[in-house]
């Protein structure tokens, strides 16, 4: 169909999928990252809630976990002194997400029976290698539900950048439709199917996500079944 191929052209496509690529390469650095220090935050607030360092991860973690991402991208994007918007707003997006994930890792440290400390403990084991080789194995092994989620959750939230110029997917995508009608005369058609192709490739990365987790989760559910 020529909506197809007007909207589908070699450059068009192109332009679409470096966004996407950005999108994509933004949500892995911003999980990872978020992990590492979310994970940090939760055992400071679970581990030293009393002390200093677990009060101000406390505070860091309400601070953020009760205002709005945007208001944080806003802050980043038009404050910080970081040569890019994307390396701004990214920042943005790790300082909130941790947040979040801070509180998802702390739920699974809670699952946690206290028992396997003093069990731990009797083997030779100090705090630091508890945590290492016994707790937090474990911890992540339940919250990856969870965790799946916010990740999901992640990946959409960089269209929050579009708001603010940087070039990921949904930015590239708006950019496109503004491009358009330059070159072709635009009919609902165009517009339907863009924003068809923006829902269909976050479909696509999500739900691939999904269906990951469902079946690592469902390995674990058999493996301890046949473990009994």
């Amino acid at each position: 169909m020529q909506v197809f191929t007007d909207i589908f052209s070699s450059d068009n496509t192109r332009f679409l999928f470096a966004g996407f690529l950005t999108t994509i390469l933004v949500s892995i650095i911003t999980v990872l990252l978020s992990i590492m220090f979310g994970t940090v935050l939760a055992l400071l607030r679970n581990y030293a809630g009393k002390r200093v360092f677990g009060k101000l991860a406390s505070v860091y973690i309400e601070i953020f976990r009760s205002t709005p991402l945007l208001l944080w991208i806003l802050i980043c994007v038009f404050m910080l002194p970081f040569s890019t918007a994307l390396g701004r707003g990214s920042l943005a997006l790790i300082l909130y997400t941790s947040s979040v994930i801070a509180e998802i890792v702390r739920g699974g440290l809670n699952s946690i029976a206290k028992g396997q400390f003093e069990a731990a403990r009797s083997q030779g084991f100090n705090f630091l290698q508890t945590l290492w080789y016994i707790v937090l194995p474990q911890c992540f092994k339940r919250i990856v539900p969870s965790l799946m989620s916010q990740v999901i959750t992640t990946v959409k939230d960089t269209s929050f950048f579009a708001q603010f110029g940087i070039a990921e997917f949904f930015f590239n995508a708006k950019t496109l439709m503004g491009i358009l009608p330059q070159k072709i005369t635009i009919t609902t058609a165009h517009i339907f199917i863009i924003f068809g192709f923006i829902a269909l490739m976050y479909f696509l990365v999500n739900f691939s996500l999904s269906v990951i987790v469902r079946k690592c989760s469902k390995g674990d559910e058999e493996y301890q079944f046949y473990s009994e």
